[in-house]
């Protein structure tokens, strides 16, 4: 990880519950230049790469999908959490880091959309992505073209396996992604994004 960036998050203990160190990225936010960095980190492997439409979820992943799909010139999809949105949505159960949720996305929001990019801010279980995957081959017939997560190395994820596992299925029904995370971002068929 770029150590600007790295300066910029902060290790909080035991929250939301014991056991888990949450990484509180408020500092890099509020840090012009480093929010700008992370932002152009997470989006440079894939311009040029066809991308039409990102998705994030709620609510860490609306911050850097928004900004993601600005920096892309292209749309942005939120996934939400149960219960918030108007109208006809497909949903998914997924496991959290400590416990269980369930996100949904309007049924029709990626009828237009060819060439997903899911984004969100770091890669823990791989609970949230693996959810995302999920309800975005159960609203369309599109290609997920890669997945983008602040660029965190591994001594900051405390779940590696979990992120290897979420890689390998990412394959199996995907197409071509190199299985080792150690990137800020992953780029379907293509080689590794290094920072």
């Amino acid at each position: 990880m770029h150590p600007y960036l790295q300066s910029l998050i902060i290790d909080v203990p035991d929250f939301p519950k014991p056991g888990i160190v949450f990484k509180d990225f408020t500092p890099l936010l509020a840090d012009g230049r480093g929010l700008s960095l992370a932002v152009e980190l997470m989006a440079n492997p894939f311009r040029g790469q066809g991308v039409d439409m990102v998705i994030g979820a709620e609510s860490r992943g609306f911050i850097f999908g928004i900004a993601v799909a600005q920096a892309l010139s292209v749309g942005f999809v939120p996934v939400r959490k149960a219960g918030k949105l108007p109208r006809a949505v497909k949903r998914v159960e997924y496991a959290l880091e400590y416990g269980t949720d369930r996100l949904e996305v309007h049924a029709d929001a990626l009828a237009k959309a060819k060439r997903i990019l899911i984004v969100d801010d770091l890669l823990a279980t791989g609970g949230t992505l693996e959810a995302c995957i999920q309800l975005v081959s159960q609203t369309a017939k599109v290609e997920i073209v890669g997945i983008s997560v602040l660029p965190l190395v591994f001594e900051f994820i405390k779940h590696r396996k979990a992120a290897v596992a979420l890689s390998e299925g990412i394959v199996q029904r995907h197409g071509d992604l190199p299985p080792n995370l150690e990137s800020v971002s992953i780029r379907m068929g293509c080689r590794r994004s290094r920072s």
